[in-house]
């Protein structure tokens, strides 16, 4: 009797692991045609209205992934473990994405509104022809003052960071590219330079301005600055954005010698699988009315030049989220160095950090 039963109980198990077997090799096989799509970017950086609008339209359900740095975003691409259909890394990760094989191509015949794209902002550096991305959202990284401390005249160049007047009142944010950067184009060098003696050279005047560091930190600067406890910070125009609603005395400006201008864009990662969802996504968001509705949410500036003629004639106007054409051709846009220049970025910024505590 024991025999029978577990031959009959075997039999039962076999039966049970065939048919989640086949039930699962029906869902990966059904799965490209699921009625998703899986998007991969940062936090709060899509007004989750038309995240729902797009799904009423559609049918497509969107399964939303966020991440807080591009290397995060790109480690966990390269593992390969979840199929997202989109992703929206910054312009220098493109360009190693590119390089390390973990972009598709994108089908231009199925997208449409690349023309609504101003020129200026296509065939960058990182994907001349637009071949992988489409631009998203771009930026500039630029200095927020209080006017309650500060006068505008006093602070419009890089240099102006460095007057003694300033000790114990600048807020940094946490990045070796940019702080790094800012100094570089001081001493008259280039944001991409791979020069030993240049790079070392931005450091040392980093140690000349330490002693006007108040502190280097990353989302902080929002509370510090909002709240009146810094005359002065460093940090990109969308972080500025937000802290600009919130407190009528900040300002942002970006040096007329120059700056980074930044670029995030949307890309397809090599493990997608809902092409529909994704050609169906990027022709919704490329739609002016819809990319004019995620920029008012967002607060970064559009790369869609029908949305912005859309934009409240107070935001399309302000310079120091849409600067003139004459600031824009200052600034320069990251390559990607290779790691050996971003090591030695990434050790003197170190360097620099341990100068000051």
């Amino acid at each position: 009797m024991k025999k029978l039963m577990s031959f009959f109980i075997a039999i039962v198990a076999a039966c049970l692991l065939l048919t989640l077997g086949v039930n699962r090799l029906e869902h990966a096989q059904g799965d490209a045609n699921a009625k998703t799509l899986n998007l991969f970017n940062w936090g709060d950086y899509i007004d989750p209205a038309l995240l729902t609008k797009f799904s009423k339209e559609t049918g497509y359900k969107v399964n939303y992934e966020t991440f807080d740095s591009n290397e995060a975003m790109l480690t966990k691409t390269q593992q390969g473990g979840t199929s997202y259909d989109l992703a929206v890394p910054s312009d220098y990760t493109i360009e190693k994405m590119k390089k390390e094989h973990l972009l598709l191509p994108l089908d231009r015949s199925k997208i449409k509104g690349m023309n609504n794209i101003g020129k200026d902002f296509l065939n960058k550096s990182f994907d001349p022809g637009n071949r992988y991305s489409i631009p998203y959202f771009w930026g500039t990284l630029g200095i927020i003052y209080n006017d309650r401390y500060v006068q505008a005249d006093e602070m419009q160049h890089w240099s102006d960071l460095w007057n003694p007047k300033w000790r114990h009142s600048i807020m940094l944010v946490d990045s070796a590219r940019d702080i790094l950067g800012l100094a570089l184009v001081k001493n008259g060098d280039s944001m991409n330079t791979k020069s030993v003696a240049q790079v070392t050279r931005a450091k040392d005047s980093l140690d000349d301005l330490a002693p006007n560091v108040k502190a280097i930190v990353a989302d902080e600067i929002k509370m510090y600055m909002i709240q009146n406890e810094a005359p002065l910070a460093v940090t990109w125009s969308g972080e500025a954005s937000e802290m600009l609603a919130n407190n009528s005395h900040l300002h942002y400006v970006v040096p007329t010698e120059g700056s980074n201008l930044w670029f995030d864009n949307l890309v397809i990662p090599k493990t997608a699988k809902h092409f529909k969802a994704i050609y169906a996504f990027l022709n919704f968001m490329l739609e002016p009315k819809n990319a004019k509705q995620n920029a008012e949410y967002v607060g970064y500036a559009t790369p869609n030049d029908k949305a912005k003629a859309m934009l409240p004639k107070a935001i399309r106007n302000d310079k120091q989220f849409y600067p003139e054409p004459k600031t824009i051709g200052k600034l320069q846009v990251y390559d990607d160095l290779g790691l050996k220049t971003v090591g030695m970025y990434n050790d003197l910024f170190l360097e620099f950090k341990m100068h000051r505590s």
